[in-house]
């Protein structure tokens, strides 16, 4: 039996200038306006003397290559994806979202450091940059970190002016060849900068951990790491309080450090009657510790927390504070859609929202680590994650992957993603890989032990898996059987063989399903396809198409419902995302993928209902498709499918009752989470389906009409209040609608944006892989039907007006309102 018992997590809002007044000891300054950029390679740029006036001015987080063009050249790949089964080499188009991130970017900026004196520290925090960093502080380089999607810091005290400016110069390149998606490119996350006395409590310093926990209390053990001047030893005192989510004293003490205690503190309190984190219940605490030198308060450190202990047993599976659960998760790329990779946490809310609402409760965080905004909503918000490190180890994906830096730098690359997420409630696994091809290669199972051995030494509190699609060579070469847990991609049909012949007693669906899918668009006749193209480069929302490696929803279910030995799956991928255009890896123009269960605009697709009425137990899902606005099909079989969590429905067409369809298992899986009406025949006016619970009451019902012509646009947004920090956003749904208010599916009027006021017009986005329209333009067609406005608040609070106007439609606006945003914690890291 394996026993990971619970974790807290380390603070990760974001930081702002602080008041000195307020804190001396610890200061934090987010370094997000006023840098200037230029694409590519400049001699003398890390110097301070250097003129970059004629540079652009950008706020970081900066994605340089959203902005576009589109183009089937932009690192057109010729390469055969053995992943895909592919037997020869292809050109791949758009593998890599058509978008010109390849070259080399460099970043400046100017700043000061108020008030710092001698006996302070000051440290560079970066969040990711991408990628192959080279950091500058006043012409001298502070440090390198190749790898684009880690976390990484350097002490820059030597290098810095105690008074006036300092330059801070960044240099980034990215390889052609280097990635299978879009991985963006410059400072996509946020630079933080650090200033603390001379002793202090050093980045990602504290380590805590639940060892037991019951009705009655729960034991907190906090390590807490200091750091002195040439590692002297002091005599030091730390003062801890726990706070419960009121902010409420519920544990405190205080602890002198002894000289044989090699600069760390243990710590160990006792919260009583302890709420326990969940996905239903994430219960948060927050352990703040100072640090003293006799009575000189020398630092502050805040690790929030949550109280919550898991098993993976045999037999058994997995087990969340005592009860069986299985995962219910999905994959996601690390690009937010029309934003490109820019963090934003406004964006990230919205993603998790929608997923919460489906009834997700676990995310991988494909194929690299995540930004910590995320991790951090995960924690407020409920959700369990799989944090992901490698696509690659010594054996190449691509010409400029991450082999090349695997020798030198994976063990540091692990340290610092477990170091900065280890005390996170949210995070339940660690991930080492991804289909790497060592699960072949001799002495691949060594790497992997080597691997989640530096992982075991970091966090011994948690598993450790690996996505596996050679299930042969993962079994039969010993790379299964050392990992704690057995994580296989597209594997259903073979669960129980690698059961039986592995020592864990559980397998994982790490990566599952790949059924591809275009909103809105759907395909005749209806029948289930491996690999299936078509003229205009979509796929079909029927949800019966994969590709010839995966397979449909139902498949899977099939094995997470029969199989008490499997804990879980994680699909491939709830979002689209820029990239991995399969089928149409070969065909231009298509730069984003099919797999997601919503799109790059974030706009559900039917299977998202699909896998709403599996996940979601707590409300009701009854959802009717195609859409039936069909001219020409009169007559025409057109079959209806009805995705609910209920038992039974009843389809009528214009009020004729077409009969009743019951869930039930047959050798189609389809039958048994589906309800299909396969035989209707198409004429104009209303589908409507009626659900019966299994004692036959009515519980919901859904109808389709016939659309009219297109005559106005609608507007939805996801929230009308908003921050004005000048970085929160809303997302605005403008659908095109007849004069009756019903959806117009095949609209593809070109729609213009207009941000008044208090706001700004971000991004947009239609959610169509084959659209070449630029995602930083206040225009774009939509796609059947629907398009999505990223509007951004300013700093000053006040209204917002967004109009949405199109060629022969009435246009709509709609008002936001912001306001002031609240002061950010001084937060810990």
């Amino acid at each position: 039996m394996l026993r990971f018992a619970s974790r807290a997590f380390l603070f990760a809002g974001l930081l702002s200038i602080v008041d000195p007044a307020v804190a001396q000891t610890r200061r934090e300054y987010l370094f997000d306006k006023n840098w200037k950029f230029t694409k590519g390679d400049v001699a003398g740029a890390a110097d301070p003397a250097f003129k970059d006036a004629k540079w652009q001015t950008v706020s970081v987080p900066h994605d340089w290559a959203i902005y576009g063009p589109f183009s089937g050249t932009n690192d057109q790949q010729e390469v055969k994806i053995e992943q895909n089964q592919e037997q020869k080499a292809s050109v791949k188009t758009g593998r890599t979202g058509g978008l010109p991130f390849i070259g080399t970017g460099w970043y400046r900026r100017r700043f000061t450091v108020p008030q710092f004196t001698a006996g302070q520290r000051a440290l560079l925090l970066f969040d990711g940059a991408m990628s192959d960093a080279h950091v500058f502080v006043n012409g001298k380089e502070v440090g390198r970190w190749p790898y684009g999607y880690n976390s990484f810091s350097f002490d820059i005290t030597p290098y810095l002016q105690a008074s006036g400016e300092n330059t801070l110069a960044v240099r980034l390149q990215n390889k052609s060849e280097a990635s299978r998606w879009y991985p963006g490119a410059g400072l996509y996350r946020n630079v933080h900068l650090i200033v603390t006395e001379d002793v202090h409590i050093p980045v990602w310093g504290t380590y805590l951990t639940t060892p037991e926990i019951n009705a009655d209390f729960a034991k907190v053990k906090l390590i807490t790491q200091v750091e002195t001047p040439n590692k002297a030893f002091q005599p030091l005192r730390l003062e801890t309080e726990i706070r419960d989510n009121a902010g409420q004293v519920v544990a405190k003490t205080s602890t002198s450090l002894a000289a044989t205690d090699g600069l760390a503190f243990e710590q160990n309190l006792v919260v009583p009657k302890p709420k326990l984190w969940s996905p239903e219940t994430p219960t948060l605490y927050t352990a703040s510790s100072k640090l003293y030198a006799g009575d000189a308060l020398k630092d502050e450190y805040n690790t929030p927390f949550g109280v919550r202990s898991f098993k993976f047993e045999a037999k058994r599976g997995f087990s969340l504070n005592g009860q069986p659960r299985k995962f219910k998760g999905v994959c996601n790329h690390h690009d937010l859609g029309m934003l490109g990779t820019a963090v934003n946490t406004a964006a990230l809310r919205r993603q998790l929202a929608l997923l919460k609402d489906m009834g997700c409760d676990a995310i991988r965080t494909s194929h690299n680590m995540p930004a910590p905004e995320l991790v951090s909503l995960c924690d407020e918000m409920g959700f369990m994650l799989m944090v992901e490190s490698f696509d690659e180890w010594k054996s190449p994906k691509v010409k400029n992957g991450y082999s090349q830096y695997f020798d030198e730098w994976s063990e540091k690359d692990l340290v610092n993603m477990v170091h900065r997420d280890r005390n996170h409630p949210s995070v339940i696994m660690w991930s080492i890989g991804n289909e790497v091809p060592d699960q072949s290669a001799p002495g691949g199972g060594k790497i992997a032990k080597r691997l989640q051995d530096i992982v075991h030494r970091e966090d011994p509190t948690r598993p450790v898996t690996a996505g596996m699609d050679r299930i042969d060579d993962a079994i039969n070469k010993n790379f299964a059987s050392v990992l704690d847990i057995a994580g296989f991609n597209y594997k259903p049909m073979r669960y129980e063989m690698a059961n039986d012949k592995l020592p864990q007693g559980f397998i994982l669906g790490t990566e599952t399903a790949s059924t591809v899918s275009s909103r809105g668009v759907y395909k005749f006749p209806v029948e289930p396809a491996k690999q299936k193209k078509y003229p205009d480069n979509q796929s079909s929302s029927y949800d019966l198409e994969a590709c010839v490696w995966s397979q449909t929803p139902d498949e899977e279910f099939v094995k997470q419902d029969d199989l008490g030995f499997v804990i879980g799956e994680f699909v491939w991928t709830g979002f689209d995302y820029l990239g991995e255009p399969t089928p149409y890896d070969e065909v231009w123009p298509s730069h984003s993928s099919y797999f997601g269960i919503l799109d790059l605009a974030g706009l559900p697709k039917d299977r998202y209902y699909l896998y709403r009425a599996k996940w979601n137990t707590q409300q009701p899902t009854v959802h009717l498709l195609p859409h039936w606005t069909w001219p020409g099909r009169e007559g025409q079989p057109t079959p209806v499918f009805c995705y609910t969590n209920v038992p039974t429905a009843e389809l009528f067409v214009n009020g004729k009752s077409q009969g009743k369809q019951t869930k039930a298992p047959s050798d189609k899986p389809q039958s048994r989470y589906r309800l299909m009406w396969n035989d209707v025949k198409y004429e104009p006016g209303t589908i409507k389906v009626v659900a019966y619970d299994a004692q036959g009451k009515v519980v919901g019902e859904e109808e389709v009409k016939t659309a009219g012509k297109p005559h106005h646009v609608k507007l939805v947004a996801d929230r009308t209040t908003l921050a004005a920090d000048g970085q929160d956003l809303a997302f605005v749904t403008a659908r095109v609608e007849d004069a009756q208010g019903n959806l117009c599916p095949e609209a593809t009027n070109e729609l213009q944006v207009s941000v008044k006021g208090q706001g700004s017009f971000r991004a947009i986005g239609n959610g169509d892989a084959t659209s070449l329209e630029l995602f930083h333009l206040p225009h774009m067609h939509a796609f059947h039907g629907e398009l999505v406005a990223a509007v951004q608040t300013r700093e000053q609070p006040g209204d917002v007006q967004v109009s949405v106007s199109g060629k022969g439609l009435k246009s709509a606006t709609l008002r936001l309102q912001t306001a002031a945003a609240p002061a950010k914690a001084n937060g810990s890291r």
